[in-house]
């Protein structure tokens, strides 16, 4: 960075973006003439956009008591912040996941300076609103502090958290006021080409659908999936066996997904018995009965993959792919008979490819011959390169979840009410989701995505991340979680998650060590609290001697009793950096510093002790050093001190940033 465009010194910012005037200033750009002493003139918006602008007076849309409200509440900053739960992690310095406990909507709002446009997938399964259903922190114009109260149990009132009774007359607009500045928020972290999918059932379905019309655009819709999970033997009217998973696409012309996946315990079985035959026989006849035999005895497991009845030194293959070109003319040319030594039959539109791809197909051993020319030839499909397509309807018997705890927690019948069975997450995963990429779950319930993602991972070696979000809902009392020592879902989540890794590694033991990159089962923990620095924002109905000490408490930047490790979290989020990024303790000249991202970045976060300007040249002269960040209060008043550090910052090309 040279020298003339170096700012002198930058200040962390005390809360998230407002989000209002990020809008505003975007529309400045896009139509300054409708900006009138620094406000949006609505009118000139509209006479701007001409036709394109709709008529107020008639309009469709999802209109509910409380909608503005629910979306100032997606706007409102927060000075919120996480703090390292290093008790509750697994792995912290080489884990590149996250499982965060506290309340979603300030959660989602300090996510958004890094991981904006960063996750390719957001899988929610949130509260189906059946009237016995967990509501939210609900309280918008105490935020943060709400949550706060709720956890420490110390609110005069009992707890803001409740349930969303059926009897009450706003049923739906809760759900919807709970969800929809979620959803708001959620947007924003999807990669161009990301995707949401959302598990819902009958009850709000509908209502869903509309949100995220008006929060992704119709034109995103990507489908509604039918989840038939049950047998309903005893209906009361009509036998209800089957759920939702509703997707979206944030940009579905952006969109890489294929909506097809290899990933298939049919084809993976049989890669693996056909490998071991082929290692077995080197004959071709033998290798073909010993197959052949094999599959009569296991076609009914197979599902779609029961027509790849052939086998040849390059495994499992299907003969059934048609070279019809489809729909229109294709190309003309000969295909001979190896045999006859005569031209093949054509298709009757001609074939799908050209003749040098043909070329290619016969030297590979790729095409298929009848008995003579009268057959139209076919090309062998393997069972490596099998893709399946997306299905709108996904038979699981909805039990397997259940079971899956039960085997996680030995001795306990149900730590957890429903939960979504690994496989069927793994499936919608599987046509998204890619090596490398990120998956976020903000209602992480029992951990069942964090599961589906590891097991990924497992199958076929690749680092796919995972960030979880999850409310200390306490769990009933008595309940078999409690018996267990859970007493909050956030604890069930954690341990899920802990239970599943430990489980996938001792069944993967080679991905375990040895690998460039090794399977992580980890996740780095934090919790959710309030900022570690002075704030100037205060309640309007502070009591003026509450307010008194708020105005002293500001003579100090940071709290007293705020871990280094607390500080430097805070000061990272609101700067753009991410949850995972590599820290290190280090020392230069007698100063104890952070160090990030291998030198970096580093942060002398002491603000009892002055450094000497010495010391801090020291600091500056480090070899990788691209940013220096400073507590305010550690300068004591010194301002001859910081001016000569802004000098030396500037003249070797550092930011400074202070807080």
């Amino acid at each position: 960075m040279s020298n003339d465009k170096l700012k002198d010194i930058y200040e962390t910012p005390s809360g998230t973006p407002d989000f209002k005037t990020e809008l505003a200033a975007q529309l400045s750009e896009l139509f300054p003439e409708a900006i009138a002493d620094g406000k949006v003139d609505v009118e000139k918006l509209k006479e701007l956009l001409g036709d394109d602008a709709g008529d107020d007076r008639e309009r469709f849309g999802l209109f509910w008591a409380g909608k503005k409200r629910a979306l100032r509440a997606a706007q409102e900053p927060t000075t919120a912040t996480l703090k390292p739960d290093y008790e509750n992690s697994k792995d912290w310095d080489t884990t590149k996941n996250v499982f965060i406990e506290g309340d979603n909507l300030e959660v989602l709002k300090i996510l958004q300076k890094h991981y904006h446009g960063k996750i390719k997938m957001i899988y929610i399964d949130p509260p189906y609103n059946t009237g016995k259903d967990f509501v939210y922190p609900d309280n918008y114009r105490e935020g943060l502090a709400t949550y706060l109260e709720w956890t420490r149990q110390v609110n005069e009132e009992g707890k803001k958290v409740r349930t969303n009774s059926d009897s009450e007359g706003r049923f739906h607009s809760n759900w919807l006021n709970m969800m929809y500045p979620r959803l708001k928020l959620a947007r924003n972290l999807l990669t161009q080409d990301g995707v949401v999918a959302v598990s819902i059932n009958d009850v709000e379905v509908a209502n869903l659908k509309h949100v995220m019309d008006q929060v992704f655009g119709s034109e995103n819709f990507v489908a509604t999936v039918v989840w038939k999970n049950a047998t309903d033997n005893n209906p009361t009217r009509v036998a209800i066996e089957h759920e939702y998973i509703v997707i979206y696409a944030r940009r579905i012309a952006s969109s890489s997904a294929v909506w097809k996946s290899s990933d298939s315990a049919a084809r993976d079985l049989l890669m693996s018995v056909g490998a071991d035959l082929v290692r077995e026989y080197d004959d071709q006849a033998e290798l073909s009965a010993a197959y052949t035999n094999w599959f009569r005895e296991h076609r009914s497991v197979l599902g779609p993959l029961d027509r790849y009845k052939y086998i040849d030194r390059d495994g499992v293959y299907t003969g059934s792919q048609s070279v019809h070109n489809p729909g229109k003319e294709g190309y003309r040319y000969d295909v001979i008979h190896p045999v006859t030594g005569k031209a093949c039959t054509q298709p009757l539109l001609g074939y799908r490819f050209p003749e040098q791809t043909m070329r290619d197909l016969l030297t590979e051993g790729r095409v298929l011959f009848g008995e003579d020319e009268t057959k139209i030839i076919e090309l062998k499909v393997y069972a490596k390169d099998y893709k399946q397509k997306f299905p709108s309807v996904i038979e699981l018997d909805g039990r397997l979840g259940a079971n899956e705890l039960r085997t996680l927690f030995p001795g306990s019948k149900k730590v957890f009410t429903n939960p979504k069975p690994v496989s069927l997450i793994r499936e919608v995963m599987s046509f998204i989701v890619e090596d490398g990429d990120t998956v976020l779950d903000f209602f992480a319930g029992s951990g069942t995505s964090a599961h589906a993602v590891m097991a990924m991972n497992a199958a076929d070696g690749g680092s796919r991340r995972f960030i979880q979000v999850q409310l200390p809902e306490p769990t009933p009392e008595p309940s078999d979680a409690r018996s267990a020592g859970l007493t909050t879902i956030s604890a069930i989540t954690r341990r899920r998650i802990d239970l599943a890794g430990d489980q996938i590694r001792a069944a993967r033991p080679e991905l375990s060590g040895g690998r460039e990159v090794s399977l992580d089962v980890g996740y780095r923990g934090y919790t959710l609290t309030d900022t570690n620095f002075a704030k100037w924002q205060v309640s309007g109905q502070v009591e003026p001697s509450a307010l008194e000490q708020h105005l002293l408490d500001l003579r100090d930047s940071a709290d007293d009793t705020a871990a280094p490790d607390s500080l430097l979290t805070e000061l990272l989020l609101k700067q753009g950096y991410s949850l995972t990024e590599q820290i290190r303790d280090a020392e230069v000249d007698g100063l104890k510093l952070k160090s990030v991202g291998n030198g970096l970045v580093l942060a002398y976060l002491h603000e009892h002790t002055k450094p000497t300007l010495q010391q801090l040249r020291s600091v500056l002269d480090s070899p990788e050093l691209a940013r220096f960040i400073i507590l305010e209060d550690a300068f004591k008043g010194d301002d001859e001190l910081k001016t000569n550090l802004v000098q030396e910052a500037k003249t070797r090309g550092v930011e400074l940033w202070t807080a």
